[in-house]
């Protein structure tokens, strides 16, 4: 998986909108796919308008686990918005990821202000379903 700071060094380097929007599908296609089995409502991100899945998986302390997602989506540049989420959050303690602004890393590489209304609300619901996930953890 491409590493956020990879990803930070394309951006720079992509001048061009349209150059970004096929490094999105590109990053959405070297995402791993997920099983039909995990592609369940209970996995289903809500608010998104295209398909968006996401599983957690925690591992280490269980009082501030590393969490771990799989992601998943129907959408092409959608599915590149899941990579994207995924290096930012992935692979962090669940306090990181209550600290981390993911919305503020999307606006840094200039990807916001290009995204559509729906996307962006899409973008946001999976941000909060990965927040929801650190907080419940950090609760247990």
């Amino acid at each position: 998986m491409t590493t956020l700071d990879q990803i930070i060094d394309d951006f720079a380097f992509l001048e061009e909108w349209e150059d970004r929007y096929r490094y999105v599908i590109e990053l959405g296609k070297a995402l791993p796919e997920m099983p039909e089995a995990k592609r369940t409502q209970e996995n289903k991100v809500q608010g998104c308008a295209s398909q968006v899945w996401l599983v957690t998986n925690a591992a280490g302390n269980p009082e501030d686990p590393v969490l771990n997602f799989e992601g998943e989506s129907d959408a092409h540049i959608v599915r590149g918005l899941v990579a994207i989420v995924l290096a930012i959050y992935s692979g962090k303690h669940a306090s990181d990821i209550a600290r981390i602004d993911a919305i503020d890393t999307f606006g840094k590489i200039g990807l916001i202000e290009h995204l559509s209304t729906q996307r962006a609300n899409g973008l946001r619901s999976m941000i909060r379903r990965i927040k929801n996930e650190a907080e419940l953890r950090l609760a247990a």
